[in-house]
């Protein structure tokens, strides 16, 4: 049971510095993490009574 609980904590920990590492490198490779620059306006109606 130890043992599976450690591979289960070596896997976590591998997950994280893999997503860690494509978060870093991703851009080079195309993929775009920037968010979105559209301007939205909506108007809003206060019911001010």
């Amino acid at each position: 049971m130890g043992r599976l609980i450690k591979f289960l904590i070596y896997i976590i920990c591998l997950c994280f510095i893999g997503l860690v590492g494509y978060a870093y490198i991703g851009p080079y490779f195309g993929a775009d993490f920037s968010a979105p620059k559209n301007e939205i306006r909506e108007p809003v109606i206060l019911n001010a009574d």
